[in-house]
């Protein structure tokens, strides 16, 4: 049996991974692009140049996989997600070593956006890659994305994603970040301020500001920074706001799911892979969250998408 090489190259990490379409088994590397102490993000062009460096690297790690079995295809992401004017440079690392390895030894290339790369992982970790044969809610909650997605079938992308909601100011992950980088934390701040926000015994009731199915999180980094003025204890701060990302993402399932119906939700990306949050919305509906492997940026989703198009191996089963 064959294997599938997906790479993907987003703002802040490089990754590559290896599926075996007979197991169903993946083998991924990635590593986070560096960013300079107390800075909040990336230019693209230095990200361009961390993947130029780092995407050669991780495929020499993955070789050794990558020469027990043949590889019958590759899978990319090229854009954020599939929608008109959907651009970022750093794509075009990934996009343009996947077009060479597909050249070369004659391989059907399969592109696709990072957001359904993250969707695809989130359900291929959760065992529930048969929802690709339904209606299902998403949610891509990230650094760059706070989005709820109504996902269906799709003949042409395997889904078609429609959107429902967006963060109309800050995402959540940037928000987050903010918060770490207040509090003294090196970006990314998600792990660390999840550490943090658990020593916190004080008991606190936060409202989300929802316009629609739409949020906005602007006024949690306000917040923040007043509680921070006002002397009161970091771990109280960390608590505050991942409390407020929960709430938001709670009554952005409940608009959604207004709309939609009762359906499914999966929950890909980053920010989801918190475990103060999740248990929050796991009591609210039907719904998955990717491993925290594959909740962040990740090259399984793409690796998925390809052998979902090849239409090879048994993964409905998985």
């Amino acid at each position: 049996m064959a294997q599938i090489l997906g790479i993907d190259t987003s703002n802040y990490t490089t990754s590559a991974a290896v599926l075996d379409l007979e197991t169903g088994t993946v083998h991924q590397e990635k590593q986070l692009l560096p960013v300079k102490a107390g800075a909040a993000g990336l230019r693209q062009s230095d990200a361009v140049f961390h993947h130029t460096r780092q995407l050669p690297e991780l495929l020499e790690r993955l070789q050794s996989r990558m020469q027990e079995k043949e590889l019958c295809a590759i899978g990319v992401s090229s854009r954020p997600r599939n929608l008109e004017g959907s651009y970022m440079p750093c794509f075009l690392t990934g996009l343009g070593t996947a077009r060479s390895i597909a050249s070369v030894n004659g391989l059907p290339l399969h592109v696709t956006s990072h957001q359904i790369g993250h969707v695809l992982a989130a359900l291929y970790s959760a065992g529930k890659l048969a929802f690709c044969k339904q209606s299902f809610l998403a949610f891509h909650v990230s650094g760059g994305t706070t989005d709820s997605l109504y996902c269906e079938p799709d003949e042409t992308d395997l889904l078609r994603i429609t959107p429902c909601g967006t963060s109309l100011d800050l995402k959540a992950g940037q928000a987050i970040d903010r918060v770490g980088l207040m509090l003294g934390m090196q970006f990314p701040c998600g792990a660390a301020l999840e550490q943090l926000a658990l020593q916190s015994r004080k008991q606190m009731r936060v409202r989300p500001v929802i316009r629609g199915m739409d949020c906005c999180l602007s006024g949690l980094e306000n917040k923040c920074r007043s509680m921070l003025e006002q002397g009161e204890l970091p771990e109280d701060i960390a608590k505050f706001c991942l409390l407020t990302v929960a709430e938001t993402i709670i009554a952005m399932t409940k608009a959604a799911q207004e709309k939609y119906g009762a359906l499914p939700v999966i929950y890909a990306g980053g920010v989801m892979s918190n475990r103060m949050i999740r248990p929050m919305l796991s009591a609210q509906a039907e719904c998955y969250f990717a491993e925290p492997d594959c909740a962040c940026d990740n090259a399984v989703g793409v690796a998925v998408y390809g052998a979902l198009r090849e239409k090879r191996g048994a993964l409905w089963q998985f």
